[in-house]
């Protein structure tokens, strides 16, 4: 159950946070080392699943500030209030949880706010709580506030986005994003800070996957498995050294290299799906045949896109830094071959168009975020109303 701080003026019960005391010990202007010393120490010297008064937690603490001798510190800590019992929030399965304006603020990813915006929205809404006086509120409630405070301060589509989000996130399915690009576009980059900002915790490359069915599978069985994707044309057998150029055979090449790969993409689906579990699928063989296909196979929300960097001078400069950040790929290797990944990138593109497939333009960081969680909201209003009589009866 864990340590619980009692407050009998107050009638409340709540976990003891280390982070709370350590805050509050730094406001009254102990370091953050030294106030975490503290914190760390009161919780070693009480039982697991000890109680202990609200007083005499503070009792405690002014014991080991002047044993330490922070005189200074003490002396304002005695005359500051004492520090504040954080608000409790009852998830859906009756757990208490303190409010946290990180959590908060992650859960308004959806909308595509700037960080810093974000998390003043998160501490608006927590001053909104401090004003009335809340001490417990269910996580209905808070996401009912947190839309309301939308619909007041913001631009309305905002608001919708976030009950759009919040009621996808309270149905139990999955999310799949399928991302799709030639070499060098940033794949793998975006992946990660999307991940980050959503909370999914499973990525998967479709390199990875080649690499592992490079070790099951002989050369001699699957050439074309065992190079680069944008030089698989020339291990197919039709190709004639004479007469053949690189514009016949390099779409055959590479869909050959893709069909391929895609059996490990269909386990890694079929597993999320069976687990129920969000994943993030990047890679170039995730390409929009592909994706379509996908999308009509589970039950999962499966949403594809995909990214490109429309200038041959950035593509060029992304993947000369590439080599750089990667010591097994050498940026040589991929500029020797900056044609074929150019003309990839315009296959892509183009069935991308042809099936109706978002195409991201790369353009830095934070905007190509902004776009990919616009997409995300854009499919996930397709799926759900987004109504307040639905999410917060």
């Amino acid at each position: 159950m864990g340590i619980t701080v009692i407050d009998p003026v107050e009638n409340t019960q709540v976990p003891f946070l280390r982070g709370i005391l350590t805050r509050s010990l730094q406001d009254v202007g102990l370091s953050f080392k030294k106030a975490y010393e503290i914190a760390n120490e009161i919780r070693k010297n009480l039982n697991s699943d000890a109680e202990i008064t609200r007083d005499n937690l503070t009792d405690q603490v002014i014991v080991l500030l002047e044993a330490k001798q922070y005189t200074e510190v003490l002396e304002r800590y005695k005359k500051s209030p004492h520090p504040r019992i954080p608000i409790q929030i009852i998830d859906r399965d009756g757990q208490p949880q303190p409010f946290s304006k990180g959590l908060l603020s992650q859960s308004l990813e959806i909308c595509a706010f700037p960080s810093d915006e974000r998390y003043s929205i998160a501490a608006g809404i927590e001053q909104q709580l401090l004003n009335n006086d809340t001490k417990q509120q269910t996580s209905t409630e808070l996401a009912e506030l947190t839309y309301r405070y939308l619909q007041d301060n913001e631009p309305p589509e905002m608001a919708q986005r976030y009950l759009v989000w919040t009621e996808y996130a309270r149905s139990g399915r999955p999310l799949i994003l399928l991302i799709g690009g030639t070499t060098g576009v940033g794949k793998s980059t975006t992946s990660s800070e999307i991940a980050h900002r959503l909370n999914i915790v499973r990525t998967q490359s479709t390199d990875m996957l080649r690499e592992v069915m490079r070790l099951m599978i002989p050369e001699r069985l699957l050439p074309s498995l065992h190079v680069s994707s944008f030089n698989a044309w020339e291990t197919l057998p039709s190709r004639d050294e004479k007469a053949a150029t690189f514009d016949t055979h390099f779409v055959e090449g590479y869909l050959t290299q893709a069909r391929e790969v895609a059996v490990g993409i269909d386990g890694v689906i079929q597993r999320a799906e069976r687990e129920q579990i969000s994943l993030i699928l990047e890679g170039v063989h995730v390409h929009p045949t592909l994706q379509q296909r996908l999308m009509h196979q589970t039950n999962a929300i499966v949403i594809p896109f995909i990214l490109a960097v429309l200038k041959r001078k950035q593509l060029r400069k992304q993947l000369k830094g590439r080599g750089q950040q990667i010591a097994s790929r050498r940026s040589e290797r991929y500029l020797g071959h900056f044609e074929e990944i150019w003309e990839m990138q315009s296959f892509l593109l183009d069935e991308a168009d042809r099936h109706q497939i978002p195409i991201i333009p790369i353009i830095n960081q934070e905007e190509t975020i902004r776009l990919v969680m616009e997409t995300i909201a854009d499919y996930l209003a397709r799926e759900y109303t987004g109504t307040t009589e639905t999410i917060f009866a």
